[in-house]
Formats: structure tokens, C-alpha cells, sequence
């Protein structure tokens, strides 16, 4: 009597598994980013940009045989706090890949915060897939299996620009402002260091940080950069804090190139118009005026559908390669989908990328362009603006590999 029951309870439970298995008709993927505040455009730009790459994977027949991706969106309204709140949601929805951008604060919250879940839930792991918070600490001292970066990091970026900056022979003073959390700050340090080493002749006059996202006139910024009689800015800003750095500069008459991480994301360019023309470089993944005209079919069919600009790749590589794992490992368990991930080369149409295992940071080429009027090398614009961005150098993979002090513990 017993001898059946047990197989019937066997049975049972094994039913309701099976069930469950083919009950979850989608795999899905929880969006934390600012979807209200100061920072709401890049966040729902960023949701835009998974929506677009997840249609198109569904649009192919999905993973696995025919399952598709899903995306969820969770408003952190850029608080570290609220990105955990977030996260337990995530985790109570049995949701396991999560993917942020706006805010390396941000990052430090959520990959610690996965890391803990992790060791306290085996069984139940979740995968952070990090498509912007470049913090070089994040696959350095904090690094850990469970994330993975689809973007350069402060480092990467920053060793483009500075080289840039080194084979500017009008380059002597160099002023640094950038916003005061653990991104900014890596960019100030890195840069310092980078710059001194490459051009030591270059005399650094300023180093700035100053709240994020809370000041509305940099007038008296500028008024410091000016008198410094720097020729010459380094800025890690994004969103409003770089558009009115910017436009506070072309109104107090400054002459000084400005060298960005994220001049070129969605809103930058209207907000400063031709205030950057000439002035503002900034360094990238992808542009739409590259040589040869790379994913100018993803460019143009985004914009057709959500009238703006496409111009994030880091989030095409973080969807198609989280999908391309869950087909590699035959599952959508997040350790095979790590294991999956880790030493996986993809070429998004601009050249190799790959993911390093030693670390988790994607290593891939990168562009230096400048802001200039549409022409001569120009053929689309940023924005509306009649100015896009211009090619000024290419970065290859191989010369843009950092160093890591990572000591990673695998499961």
C-alpha cells in the first residue's frame, strides 16, 4: 500500500514538473534602470533598445526550439535602495537574469545583492548581465561569476580618450568635472593617471566632481574651467549634467575641446546642438556614419519604430549573447548560461567581441568620433540636430584589452 502511494505521490510530482517546465512559455529578463527623474530618457531609451534587440531574436523563433525572450521593467529611480527593493521583486517573480545600466552606484548594489542571493539560494541562482555601469571596479576588486559586462569599462573608455587626447599636439591644460559616485571618480583617477603617463608634458589645472543630477547651472563650473585657461575637458557626465555643462560653455564663450563617455546618447545632442560642434568628441561602441555603414539596417528600422536614434550596441550585445548562451548550454539555468557566456566571441557587425572569462568584461573595438555638421563623412544625423558624429579613430579590440585584478570564485 504504501509502495503506491509513493509512486503515485512519484508520479504526481513529477507531473507537476513537467507542467511547470512547459508552462513557462517565456524566458524573461528584468530591466532595472530610472524610469522616472533626472535620468528616465536613458532608462526608457535602454528598454527601448531590449525591446528592439528581444523582437528581433523572437522574430527568428526565439531560443531553445521556440521559446521567447521577455522583458520586464522596474523603475530604481537611480537608487541603489530601490534597485534591491527591485531585485527581491525580480527574485519573488522567478525571474533569473536581471540587466542595468545607469549607474555604476547602481551596479555596486545589484552585483552584490545578486552575489548574496546566490550563496544563500543554490538551486536558485540569478544572472546580473550589466550593459552600462562601467565602473572598473565592478570586474576588478568586486567582481564575481554572476556578472557579466557588455560594455568597456572606465578604463577601456578612458585609455581611448586619453590617447586621443596625447595625439592632440594643441593639448596642454586639461581640466576634469565629472559627477561625484564611484563612476565619476574612476574617471577623474583613471584620467589623471592615463594622461600623465601618455603626455606627461600636460599640465592638469582642475578636477572636479559635483552632484549627480542636481545641478542646473554650471555657469560657475565653467567660470572655473575658463579661468584655469584650460584648452582642454574631460568629462565622464551623462544626460543633463553633460548637455548643460556643454551649453554653459558656449555661452561663456570657452575654448576648450570637450573628451566624453556619453556625449552620443539619445537627448545629448538636442539638448546641446550646435553649442558642440566642433568641441564635443565622445567614444562608443558603434556610430551610425562608421566606414562600411555596420547594422545600418538595426539603426534605420529602430528609428523608423520608436522615432529616434538607435546607437547603444553594448545592449544588442548584452540580449543577443545572453541568447545565444541559453542555446549553447540548452537551458536557461543561470550557472549553464554563465558557463555558456564565459569565452564567448560574437561579431555584431563592427568586429569580434568577446567575453572574458577571467574577469566577465566584453572586450570589443571602440570609436573616438567628433560632433560636426552633417557632410563630409557625416551622413546622419544625432537627434535632429543637422550635426552628427564623425570618425576620428578605431580602436581595435586587441589594443583595448586592461588588465584585471579579479580572483573570481566559481561554483
Amino acid at each position: 500500500m504504501h509502495g503506491i502511494l509513493f509512486v503515485r505521490l512519484l508520479a504526481a510530482g513529477l507531473g507537476l514538473i513537467a507542467a511547470n517546465a512547459f508552462a513557462a512559455d517565456t524566458i524573461k529578463i528584468a530591466h532595472i534602470d530610472p524610469l522616472s527623474g533626472p535620468f528616465a530618457l536613458q532608462g526608457e531609451s535602454g528598454s527601448r533598445h531590449i525591446q528592439a534587440a528581444i523582437d528581433e531574436i523572437n522574430a527568428r523563433g526565439g531560443v531553445l526550439g521556440g521559446i521567447k525572450l521577455e522583458m520586464v521593467e522596474l523603475d530604481n529611480k537611480s537608487s541603489p535602495q530601490e534597485s534591491l527593493v527591485a531585485l527581491k521583486q525580480v527574485i519573488d517573480q522567478g525571474i533569473h537574469f536581471v540587466t542595468q545600466g545607469n549607474g555604476s552606484h547602481v551596479g555596486h548594489a545589484l552585483t552584490e545583492g545578486v552575489l548574496k542571493h546566490n550563496q544563500r539560494n543554490p538551486g536558485n541562482e540569478v544572472l546580473y548581465l550589466n550593459h552600462a555601469a562601467i565602473d572598473s571596479a565592478l570586474t576588478n576588486e568586486k567582481c564575481n561569476f554572476w556578472h557579466f559586462r557588455f560594455d568597456g569599462s572606465v578604463d577601456m573608455k578612458v585609455d581611448a580618450l586619453t590617447s586621443a587626447i596625447a595625439k592632440e599636439k594643441n593639448a596642454k591644460k586639461v581640466y576634469l568635472i565629472n559627477q561625484d559616485y564611484a563612476y565619476g571618480q574612476a574617471v577623474s583617477r583613471v584620467g589623471k593617471e592615463m594622461i600623465a603617463k601618455k603626455r606627461p608634458d600636460i599640465q592638469i589645472v582642475g578636477d572636479e566632481l559635483h552632484p549627480t543630477g542636481k545641478v542646473k547651472d554650471f555657469a560657475p563650473y565653467i567660470a572655473k574651467i575658463k579661468s584655469s585657461g584650460a584648452d582642454t575637458v574631460l568629462s565622464g557626465n551623462l544626460g543633463s549634467d553633460l548637455a548643460l555643462l556643454i551649453k554653459a560653455a558656449e555661452e561663456a564663450g570657452l575654448q576648450a575641446t570637450f573628451y566624453t563617455n556619453y556625449a552620443y546618447l539619445i537627448g545629448t545632442p538636442r539638448a546641446f546642438g550646435a553649442s558642440g560642434a566642433d568641441r564635443v568628441k565622445t567614444v562608443a561602441s558603434w556610430f551610425p556614419n562608421l566606414p562600411g555603414a555596420p547594422l545600418e539596417k538595426t539603426y534605420l528600422d529602430y528609428k523608423k519604430r520608436y522615432q529616434e536614434d538607435w546607437g547603444f550596441l553594448p545592449i544588442k550585445y548584452t540580449i543577443d549573447m545572453w541568447a545565444k548562451a541559453i542555446d549553447k548550454a540548452g537551458s536557461a539555468d543561470a550557472v549553464k548560461v554563465a558557463k555558456a557566456l564565459e569565452g564567448m566571441r560574437y561579431d555584431a557587425g563592427v568586429g569580434e567581441a568577446s567575453m572574458r572569462a577571467d574577469d566577465h568584461q566584453i572586450t570589443e573595438p571602440m570609436f573616438v568620433a567628433t560632433f560636426a555638421k552633417v557632410g563630409n563623412g557625416v551622413k546622419y544625423e544625432a537627434d535632429e540636430t543637422g550635426y552628427g558624429w564623425r570618425v576620428d579613430t578605431r580602436v581595435e579590440a586587441k589594443d583595448n584589452i586592461m588588465p584585471t585584478t579579479c580572483k573570481m570564485e566559481r561554483p
